[in-house]
């Protein structure tokens, strides 16, 4: 059962942003304070990623634990109320995430999809993630033929 009213819970809904979140300023800060440049949100991109780094053309992904369903996350768990209406909301932001990613890594582009709740948990452990995909250049599988 809600805690809230609709008409609060409504309010509460709307006052979520899809970009310029919390864990997505503190990313920047960090990969910006790395040395990495980047661009933002780039429209012609499958999926908008969050951050585009178009001289090693990659990108990362930061997504939010309940709006795209983290397994095994406490934020990433499904409203006990009104299943009817989040499943397949969920289902569809899960599967546009997936033919997202399709679409840039059949492109070429790298990707890295990185969890609201691992940012906000150990920014070390991200700072390290991130340096390994973006110092690693991607390697292109060679078939040798016998």
């Amino acid at each position: 059962m809600d805690k809230l009213n609709q008409d609060r819970r409504s309010e509460n809904m709307r006052q979520i942003r899809s970009k310029d979140t919390a864990p997505e300023l503190a990313l920047r800060r960090l990969v910006h304070a790395m040395g990495y440049r980047f661009r933002l949100h780039r429209r012609d991109l499958p999926g908008k990623p969050d951050l585009v780094f178009p001289a090693r053309k990659k990108v990362i992904f930061l997504h939010g634990c309940f709006w795209h369903q983290h397994k095994g996350c406490r934020e990433g768990r499904l409203p006990g109320t009104r299943r009817e209406y989040w499943e397949p909301k969920f289902a569809r932001n899960q599967e546009r995430d997936a033919l997202a990613e399709r679409g840039l890594k059949s492109s070429g582009w790298g990707v890295l999809t990185l969890w609201e709740c691992e940012v906000e948990r150990d920014l070390n452990a991200v700072s390290a993630q991130v340096r390994r995909f973006l110092e690693h250049p991607r390697r292109r599988l060679v078939l040798k033929r016998a």
